[in-house]
């Protein structure tokens, strides 16, 4: 099957800070040929923060591309392609929530949307979490809210959580840990 669908050729069509876009041109062994987008992503990291009290700290922050605030997990994209996932998670756990720890421990790895994008995004759980304080950037705001899984659960299943990383990680969390 592999052998039925070939890329030809890859254009640059436009770059950005956080993913570029290419056109892939495709053969495919029936003689058709056509055009796909393709968007490279440099890879991200995500962590659900869980507090002493077993409740989940999430952030509330405003996403362009929904003209909303959205609840998430905290998460960013890596600083290199090559750093490693549960470093980037600790360094965003901190700079978004202002807390960190020394107890990360993988949950899942997730690929996005793979229709036509490669982002991976691994998460991490946070125990034993440490007060320190949030490294904002200048036009980043972020509010910290803390909230029972099961208050969690309802907000996925009444559409008020619709991040698929959120959801995702919220959910295998749920399964790991509480069942």
């Amino acid at each position: 099957m592999e052998k039925d669908i070939k890329r030809v050729k890859r254009e640059l069509v436009q770059r950005g800070t956080i993913v570029d876009m290419y056109r892939d041109h495709m053969e495919f062994s029936n003689g058709n040929k056509e055009e796909w987008d393709y968007i490279h992503h440099r890879g991200a990291a995500a962590v659900v923060p869980v507090a002493e009290d077993g409740k989940i700290i999430m952030v509330r922050q405003y996403r362009n591309a929904l003209e909303r605030f959205t609840l998430e997990i905290p998460a960013g994209a890596l600083d290199e392609p090559e750093e490693p996932g549960k470093e980037c998670s600790a360094r965003e756990l901190e700079e978004e929530t202002g807390y960190r720890s020394e107890e990360l421990e993988w949950l899942i790895t997730l690929r996005t949307t793979v229709a036509f994008c490669n982002e991976r995004i691994e998460v991490y759980v946070a125990k034993n979490l440490i007060s320190t304080k949030q490294h904002l950037d200048d036009n980043e705001f972020v509010n910290v809210e803390k909230f029972t899984i099961e208050e969690l659960k309802q907000k996925i299943f009444t559409g008020e959580i619709e991040d698929s990383k959120t959801v995702a990680a919220l959910l295998a969390y749920d399964a790991k840990y509480n069942r």
